[in-house]
């Protein structure tokens, strides 16, 4: 569909859209670590020349969270949410015949796992509050899709993996061309690629493409590697990257890959490992704001590889260690939005 497109991460950013833990969210047992791990990902975006939109139940509360001294970089919206993981219900963003749009999908707890009555109508209240312009809001919840399910390079490519998109408990169990006409449609895919391996422990998400793979400039994949065959995400790993070498992009070419390492395992109090993963980054036009995990030899490896591929970016590592122990990391807690969908 040539008159719309979905544009890439990189391309844009007015604000990062954010919502702060309370005791109402999951993150109620661990309040504390939880506001202060937030805090640091909301000083690191403005302390870099980001703005924030922070959704928060408390306005007053919230400005004493994250500090008086950002706060010009930081515009506190008051509102319900069930849950503080904006990049799965915040609004994706389209140009539709030279027009930008935001696009509010459904979003019903990644297939109904978790409660999601207030996150699913979030951009609603935004754009009746005008921090999303209510004249280029668009209403598509009878469809569900999480920003973290699709990954677009801005010129009609879309990367995502059937385990999520062709869930029963999504949209009832669509079929690969059934969601391709869907995201022609409504996104202007031209050409879907499909990772049907890859997987990490912990997920919650039904294999999210930002914890696998990212597409980036330059023609070029980023993806989460694996090479230690002792660990369980070994074969799902190595078959993952044999599609990736399979893959084309529109105009026939294969994709310049990039292994990303697989963080050293962390686990939570009962001894479950979680998903930690470098691919879950946040890019923007003048950052890479990476996430890691306390192994300095890995963490600089993933910042390493992540310079190379983006060599014209400023790299922020952030440790998100916290943001595990709800099965998410960085990219999951936030959401781009350009200056064009703001009111």
């Amino acid at each position: 569909m040539d008159d719309i497109r979905f544009i890439a991460e990189w391309e844009r950013c007015g604000a990062i859209l954010m919502a702060l833990p309370s005791e109402n969210t999951d993150w109620g047992y661990i309040l504390e670590e939880a506001l202060d791990q937030y805090r640091r990902l909301v000083r690191a975006f403005a302390e870099n020349g980001e703005r924030v939109i922070l959704l928060a139940n408390d306005r007053e509360a919230a400005e004493k969270v994250i500090g008086t001294d950002i706060l010009d970089s930081v515009s506190i919206v008051e509102m319900d949410y069930n849950d503080t993981w904006t990049r799965d219900y915040g609004p994706l963003t389209v140009i539709k015949h030279g027009d930008f749009r935001a696009l509010d999908f459904g979003f019903n707890a990644w297939g109904l796992k978790f409660a999601a009555d207030k996150d699913n109508l979030v951009n609603l209240h935004l754009a009746q509050k005008q921090i999303l312009n209510p004249e280029i809001y668009r209403n598509h919840r009878n469809f569900i899709l999480e920003g973290g399910s699709v990954d677009s390079d801005g010129q009609g490519t879309v990367l995502t993996t059937s385990q999520c998109l062709c869930s029963p408990n999504r949209n009832g169990g669509l079929s690969k061309g059934e969601v391709n006409a869907r995201l022609a449609t409504l996104l202007g895919a031209n050409h879907v690629l499909w990772l049907d391996y890859g997987a990490l422990a912990g997920d919650d998400t039904d294999s999210h493409i930002d914890t696998l793979a990212r597409l980036c400039p330059g023609n070029t994949i980023v993806y989460t590697g694996c090479s230690d065959p002792e660990d369980a995400h070994f074969e799902d790993l190595l078959k993952m990257k044999a599609q990736l070498t399979m893959f084309r992009n529109a105009e026939g070419d294969p994709y310049n890959l990039v292994e990303l390492p697989l963080p050293a395992p962390v686990f939570d109090e009962d001894g479950q490992r979680l998903p930690a993963t470098y691919a879950n980054y946040l890019v923007t036009p003048r950052n890479l704001f990476i996430p890691v995990y306390g192994n300095e030899r890995l963490d600089q490896l993933a910042c390493m590889t992540m310079k190379v591929v983006y060599h014209d970016k400023n790299i922020v590592p952030v440790n998100c260690r916290t943001l595990l122990k709800q099965h998410g990391s960085l990219h999951c807690a936030t959401m781009q939005m350009p200056e064009e969908i703001l009111s």
